[in-house]
């Protein structure tokens, strides 16, 4: 079945975060990671025929959700998970928190790469420890005339940073928000090495797991090897390839009984034990039955992107992009036009009616110079929003 990505949908004035957070009409909204695309039809239909039931109470988990969560990783990316490894909730921030509240004491440090998701750093201040920036190391990856770059883990910063007896926690973003990387097993398994000596156990974010470009493949952290698997929490979910964040699902995969016995408590404490049936549904359609819908996605998401290159190479060749090896959030270096991200981010908003994030919202220091374009919508939309962006920079 071919799946329709162009479709417009209407979204303003229902409610979103992406397109309602500003009440201006005219703004078209790049920023917040959700997509502009209608769900997968098989989630659509599992969901309408919970609607039709009519009762909406308190809702059990059953044994098909897990084996659902098992086949799907299994199948897909080659790991066994066991069923009593995995602890839902409402989300993979509220997961990160309790694993921070259930694995640290207050004073301890947690370990990020930065630039990275601006919700590590809140996790990880809500629960009274202390951020340490392990800043990733750009490399420019040029392609003939176009200006590339990625990025890498600094292993040496990482083991300076791991071997402080206050730090407890690595959290790894993988695939990485926002510098487009699908870490490698080789990179994985050195970065795990070394929190293993020290005693820092990572915790894995691994949301965008299923948004990866051609030619790259996804490795769950814990998949590795044993050492991986055993020094290790991952957080996962749907919501992010299934564009259905608002139903609030997400598990965490945890092998060592007495760590989740910890992190259970971190749950109840936190009060995200409870999810609502819609979540619950929708996970089960996704990972049954949603695998076409998905690579389909991702194709269209691979053109958007060589689509915006071409764009961004061919008016402002001085601006880098940053290779998109997973998500479909682009990271745009924009030092070279001598502003500041924020003050770009308030002329783009004001002057251009488009909505990016800043650089700095992943890392004050590591994110100034860059802003970050979600580029999941259909390709019209992404195009005017392009525009608009150029107009913008053009004369900036």
């Amino acid at each position: 079945m071919k799946y329709n990505f162009d479709e417009l949908t209407e979204r303003r004035h229902t409610n979103s975060v992406k397109w309602d957070e500003c009440a201006q009409d005219d703004i078209l909204p790049m920023w917040v990671a959700d997509m502009d695309f209608r769900t997968a039809p098989a989630i659509t239909e599992a969901l309408k025929r919970r609607v039709e039931h009519g009762i909406f109470g308190y809702t059990l988990v059953p044994e098909s959700y897990y084996e659902a969560v098992c086949s799907w990783f299994g199948r897909r990316h080659g790991w066994s998970i066991e069923r009593e490894w995995i602890q839902y909730t409402s989300g993979v921030v509220p997961a990160l928190s309790v694993i921070v509240k259930a694995m640290t004491e207050p004073g301890d440090q947690v370990i990020v790469q930065t630039p990275v998701y601006n919700c590590f750093f809140s996790s990880i201040c809500n629960n009274q420890c202390e951020v340490v920036e392990s800043p990733l190391k750009r490399t420019e990856c040029n392609s003939g005339s176009e200006a590339f770059f990625t990025y890498e883990m600094d292993f040496d910063d990482l083991e300076r940073k791991a071997a402080n007896s206050r730090a407890k926690l690595l959290i790894l973003c993988n695939p990485h928000n926002p510098a487009g990387r699908v870490w490698t097993a080789e990179e994985l398994k050195r970065a795990g090495d070394i929190c293993r000596r020290h005693g820092v156990v990572v915790v894995s974010d691994e949301i965008h797991c299923e948004l990866v470009a051609q030619g790259h493949k996804y490795v769950p952290f814990a998949s590795i090897d044993d050492d991986c698997l055993n020094n290790s929490i991952t957080c996962n979910s749907p919501s992010k390839a299934f564009n259905t964040a608002g139903l609030q699902i997400a598990n965490i995969i945890c092998p060592n009984k007495a760590w989740r016995e910890r992190i259970d408590r971190a749950i109840n404490i936190n009060e995200v034990c409870d999810v609502n049936p819609f979540g619950v549904i929708a996970l089960q359609a996704a990972y049954n039955e949603g695998e076409d819908w998905l690579s389909q996605l991702n194709a269209y998401i691979d053109e958007n992107y060589r689509t915006l290159c071409r764009t961004l190479h061919d008016q402002l060749p001085q601006l880098p992009i940053a290779r998109l090896e997973g998500t479909y959030l682009v990271w745009v270096d924009i030092s070279g036009l001598n502003v500041s991200s924020d003050a770009l981010t308030e002329r783009l908003l004001n002057e251009g009616r488009v909505m990016v994030n800043s650089g700095t919202m992943y890392g004050r220091l590591d994110g100034e110079g860059y802003i970050r374009l979600n580029i999941a919508c259909p390709r019209q939309r992404m195009a005017e929003g392009l525009e608009r962006v150029l107009n913008i920079l053009r004369t900036s």
